[in-house]
């Protein structure tokens, strides 16, 4: 059967959707571009044509990954409610707990960054992305009265440097740490942030 003819929109999503799948299968410095063209049945130079290299191809693949999660955190921090349940919301769904992109995708996609420039690029405007969604949250929540934090930027740093590292914790030593104590630190993290009492953080959502 002949394989249907695809826009060069469509035909990048599906080079893109199917990098993404072989990343998480084999990690970036196993995959090749040949795995990639042999998952579509398409040829090497198709995919060297829309990418040009490995580099550029694994970048794409991580930002293309991310904009999924970036519009879902972009709708919840907008959803409507208080800033502290939004926050909460935002805080626990982007946790590793939550519903946000594997995390073995976003720490192979840190170590590589560290030595690849293309990479490194993408995934720092994407974590710029993150934390100014938590900062325009918290900063409104902060103007309407509903809790003190004289530096929003500074918590949106420390709120995701803790997911962060929990993140790879879970991920690097998987069972080592409950779904509920996990949680509950997350809480009582966004709580002090706020100056909230937790009792308070919980009742609001």
């Amino acid at each position: 059967m002949a394989r249907v003819r695809l826009s060069v929109q469509e035909r990048r999503e599906e080079l893109l959707r199917a990098a993404v799948e072989q990343i998480e299968e084999r990690g970036v410095a196993a995959l090749r571009i040949s795995d990639v063209a042999a998952v579509l049945g398409v040829s090497n130079a198709l995919v060297i044509y829309h990418f040009s290299t490995k580099e550029k191809l694994v970048a794409a693949a991580f930002e293309h990954a991310a904009q999924a999660d970036l519009e879902r955190l972009r709708g919840l921090a907008a959803h409507g409610g208080s800033a502290v349940r939004r926050l909460r919301s935002v805080v626990r769904w982007y946790s590793p707990t939550g519903q946000a992109k594997g995390w073995k995708l976003w720490i192979e996609g840190w170590a590589v960054s560290l030595r690849e420039p293309v990479l490194r690029e993408v995934t720092l405007g994407l974590d710029r992305q993150w934390k100014s969604i938590l900062t325009e949250v918290i900063a409104e929540g902060a103007a309407a009265g509903e809790y003190e934090c004289p530096d929003p930027g500074a918590a949106a740093w420390r709120l995701t440097a803790l997911l962060d590292g929990l993140a790879v914790q879970m991920t690097a030593f998987s069972g080592t740490l409950g779904r509920r104590r996990l949680e509950t630190w997350v809480d009582d993290t966004l709580a002090a942030e706020l100056g909230l009492d937790r009792a308070d953080l919980v009742a609001s959502h």
